[in-house]
């Protein structure tokens, strides 16, 4: 019962985005922290989450172990964790080393002209995280981060690797 309960909470936390549920995820290409390519389109088939954030967001950083928990935990079943920083050009070179003091091991991507974060978040709030399911569909959006938020954002991850590929 309970994780029905953390499901439809982060149903309701999304209501927000449902325009943009079930509909597909728009790809996109970025670069990495280690200057590497990456697209959405690779990572067909498996569960998505994409996290936009930023090195002055104080809320972004404490969801940061939740997502590198998720990460380590559910990398085996197919989830795959991209982190796209929305810092611009001047603040972007703040990423990498806040990367490694955070230990995260997830994908981070930089986004410094915000084009992708403008095309999934037109209002830039900061964190905001998709959900792709393995089809490439939008199946939650979650806007904000308050503690306590990662439960339902996990119930919705578990949901979607639960489902039949």
């Amino acid at each position: 019962m309970r994780p029905f309960f953390a499901l439809c909470l982060a149903l309701c936390l999304s209501a927000t985005a449902w325009a943009n549920t079930g509909k597909p995820a728009s790809d996109f290409s970025l670069r990495d922290i280690n200057n590497v390519t990456h697209t959405l389109a690779q990572y067909r088939g498996s569960v998505v989450l994409i996290n936009f954030w930023a090195t002055w967001c104080g809320p972004c950083q404490v969801e940061m172990p939740h997502l590198q928990k998720m990460h380590t935990e559910l990398a085996a079943k197919g989830l795959v964790v991209l982190g796209i920083s929305a810092d611009d050009a001047r603040s972007a070179s703040m990423v990498k080393p806040l990367v490694k003091n955070k230990g995260l091991g997830y994908t981070i991507l930089l986004d410094p002209q915000t084009a992708v974060v403008s095309q999934y978040n037109p209002s830039k709030t900061l964190p905001m995280n998709v959900l792709v399911d393995r089809q490439g569909n939008v199946a939650n959006v979650f806007s904000g981060y308050n503690p306590g938020d990662e439960v339902a954002l996990r119930a919705a991850v578990d949901a979607l690797l639960a489902a039949p590929k």
